[in-house]
């Protein structure tokens, strides 16, 4: 149930929350369509069917306040993956729960691949800006998402399931490697498929299970072959 829905909500919030999840979808739709810098106020507003001055009631920085609100919103969704593929995994084992995280943040990502090409975008330019507040709130998200994971790497190098390593670096390390590849996928839709830069298999670019497997087996069981000890 959504919190616009929320029964237990008095009237009046939810038509707050209402008009503020049109507002937000029709800044990921214009953002999504025209990148940050090139998107119009004024269009957020005619498609949300607000004035831009009710648009700055809600979000006071205007644009860039929209754009850190579904920046919220993507770090608010990862950590409830997180949360769905670790701390709610039941008996599955730590390799299985990563498998279906990667299959489900490839699936996440896919249903909002042009507005997520553009999240990066942004956030690159905002993390090597000259205001310490914004790049304190990049770190503050990064470390709010390793927190989530943290807590599943060190039970399962506790019980054996993967090697005693630091934990903070695994945790930082898995998370990566996903969102490496998710935005290598992302940045190869928008090039020319023939480009012989390209380095991954196409495979694991489109297809979520293949990307998952992938990761799993490399991560899990490494790149070396067995060898026999006495060489």
């Amino acid at each position: 149930m959504s919190d616009a829905s929320n029964p237990s909500l008095s009237r009046r919030e939810r038509e707050r929350r209402m008009r503020r999840r049109a507002m937000l979808d029709a800044a990921s739709a214009v953002f999504a369509e025209k990148g940050f810098e090139q998107a119009p106020l004024d269009e957020i507003a005619e498609r949300a069917e607000f004035g831009k001055g009710t648009i700055y009631n809600y979000f006071e920085e205007g644009k860039e306040g929209l754009l850190f609100a579904l920046f919220d919103e993507a770090y608010d969704d990862l950590q409830a993956l997180i949360r769905s593929n670790f701390e709610e995994a039941g008996d599955r084992s730590f390799r299985a729960s990563f498998h279906n995280f990667v299959v489900e943040s490839f699936t996440y990502y896919e249903e909002r691949e042009d507005l997520f090409l553009n999240l990066i975008k942004e956030s690159q330019r905002l993390c090597f800006s000259d205001d310490p507040e914004k790049t304190e709130y990049f770190r503050r998200q990064q470390q709010r998402t390793i927190e989530a994971l943290a807590s599943a790497v060190e039970a399962a190098a506790e019980e054996g399931d993967i090697s005693p390593l630091p934990t903070r670096s695994v945790t930082y390390m898995l998370l990566e490697v996903v969102y490496d590849l998710i935005v290598h996928r992302s940045l190869n839709e928008h090039r020319d498929t023939t480009d012989a830069t390209c380095l991954a298999d196409v495979s694991l670019l489109h297809d979520a299970e293949a990307a998952a497997d992938f990761l799993t087996t490399l991560l899990f069981d490494g790149l070396e072959t067995r060898r026999d000890d006495s060489m």
